[in-house]
């Protein structure tokens, strides 16, 4: 692995986590520079998510490895350790580890890290510095602690399987796994708290976070308004609870997105459909006005739209300054130029095989983002960072 210049440079992650919220979580820390050691179980042959696929990388006779797509996505820029933490020689490693480690990382249940000694309260003591992150289903206090902890469960405990999919349809899930993301998310922003108090302070921490409390917090608007008004929010497909229009809708070819964002938009709208009159109807003129009256609204405009290809759509509305977008696939979206000069596609050279990776959105003008490593085989680095003076020397 490269040395990092990145803003994080210095920094030593130890990850015993696996899945999707803590590597997430770890990856944009070594994304930004910081040394990551990623712990996993030979008993398992590692990180579930080396055997969730197809599709994986293949060697040189066409017979699949353990670098799965699923495991590539979040575990870049680390090194993979194989080490049993049941038996005492592994605790020991652990504890070595630690003691050279800036920041500590597990989604074990809770309490599950306690009867090997490398739960926070018993490292802690042994290093005080240490900033020790905990990723659970639903925390480590409160009724559910002990229930574990996935994706699918926490959409739907948490409340946002029933604002999304078709209003008469079936509660559904976003089509990634997003609430264990944006965990990893809220995790790495914790994490760089705790940093910044332990350098001025020399004390490290526990974090504390749940999929399910992340998940309620990126509720937004839809939990706020249900606080405020006290009214159950309903399933509203690809419309907006505030504004309208702001949808999905059919063209003559395929479909396009609205983002009507305010009166003067919706008059310019008007007139690109030559539909005028509805921007002077009381019943539209105004924000609330078109809440109130949504579908009779759409009732005329899914018509019009209907008669219009998307191209025209688009390049007619944006022209008038209002916001207009296509609906890509994927193929669409990664061959777009926007991907290109954006990098949001990056290759790498993973072993046995090249790599297409997804890039780190984050573009800091000084210190930029690194890619130093391929996602690595299972147990790749074992012998030589059990082997040396420093672990997460590069």
């Amino acid at each position: 692995m490269a040395a990092s210049d990145g803003p994080l440079k210095g920094v030593k992650v130890l990850d015993l986590s696996r899945i999707l919220a803590g590597p997430t979580c770890t990856q944009l820390l070594g994304d930004l520079g910081a040394s990551v050691i990623k712990v996993e179980n030979p008993a398992t042959g590692g990180d579930d998510t080396r055997q969730w696929g197809p599709p994986y990388v293949t060697d040189a006779d066409g017979n699949p490895t353990d670098l799965s797509a699923y495991f590539m996505a979040a575990n870049r820029n680390k090194k993979s350790v194989a080490i049993d933490i049941a038996t005492p020689e592994g605790q020991e490693q652990i504890r070595w580890l630690a003691s050279h480690a800036d920041i500590l990382i597990e989604n074990f249940k809770p309490g599950g890290l306690a009867k090997y000694g490398l739960d926070h309260e018993t490292l802690s003591r042994e290093f005080p510095g240490l900033i020790y992150c905990s990723i659970s289903g639903y925390g480590q206090t409160g009724p559910n602690a002990a229930k574990p902890g996935y994706d699918l469960m926490a959409q739907g405990y948490g409340g946002i399987m029933s604002l999304t999919g078709e209003p008469d349809g079936a509660p559904m899930k976003v089509g990634v796994g997003i609430a264990d993301v944006m965990c990893g998310m809220y995790a790495t922003v914790g994490i760089l708290a705790a940093l910044r108090h332990r350098d001025q302070t020399g004390e490290g921490q526990q974090i504390d976070i749940a999929l399910v409390d992340s998940q309620i917090a990126w509720l937004i608007n839809e939990g706020v308004n249900y606080l405020t008004s006290g009214q159950v929010p309903q399933r509203r497909g690809n419309g907006h609870p505030n504004i309208v229009p702001y949808d999905v809708y059919e063209a003559a070819d395929g479909h396009v997105i609205l983002a009507v964002g305010n009166d003067g938009q919706f008059r310019r709208f008007c007139g690109f459909l030559d539909l005028d009159q509805l921007s002077d109807d009381a019943r539209f003129a105004t924000n609330p006005a078109r809440l109130e009256h949504r579908d009779a609204l759409n009732a005329v405009l899914r018509p019009a739209l209907r008669r219009l290809e998307t191209k025209a759509v688009i390049e007619g509305l944006e022209a008038l300054k209002v916001p207009v977008g296509p609906v890509q696939t994927l193929d669409q979206v990664f061959a777009s130029d926007q991907v290109a000069a954006r990098q949001m596609q990056i290759d790498m050279q993973a072993d046995p095989a090249p790599v297409k990776l997804i890039g780190n959105p984050l573009k800091l003008s000084r210190t930029p983002v690194t890619y130093r490593a391929a996602p690595p085989t299972f147990g790749a680095d074992t012998q030589a960072v059990l082997d040396a003076d420093d672990p997460f020397e590069d």
